[in-house]
């Protein structure tokens, strides 16, 4: 079972269907925070979360796809997500006005979709 963290209503509208989706309504920062505490309890970090070259200072919104493995912490996934987080303390999301908000769902939506479909 994968699970998908987010805090992108429009992928949480389109997959909460076909995937364990955990919505967030909080800030991009919490998304990768989640993720690595899924990643510690032996989750697989199955997306890269900064995908598409887009900084966390560039959106307030990220989703993570993360596969159930049950098994040992990751070292791999969890130098991955550690570094995420680090970088987005470093870069934090400034003020986007309103009329970008829209733009920056679908951006996040369109960078997460094709793995997506693919599983």
């Amino acid at each position: 079972m994968d699970i998908l963290v987010t805090n992108n209503p429009l992928v949480e509208e389109r997959y909460r269907d076909a995937y364990r989706v955990e919505y967030l309504h909080a800030p991009l920062i919490d998304v990768l925070i989640r993720a690595r505490d899924h990643i510690h309890k032996g989750c697989l970090l199955l997306t890269h979360p900064l995908s598409g070259g887009v900084k966390p200072n560039e959106t307030p919104y990220k989703s993570v796809l993360i596969s159930v493995s049950g098994g040992k912490t990751d070292e791999r996934s969890l130098r991955i997500i550690e570094e995420c987080i680090k970088i987005a303390y470093e870069l934090p999301p400034g003020q986007i006005s309103d009329k970008f908000l829209a733009d920056m769902r679908i951006i996040d939506l369109a960078l997460i979709e094709p793995t997506l479909e693919k599983v």
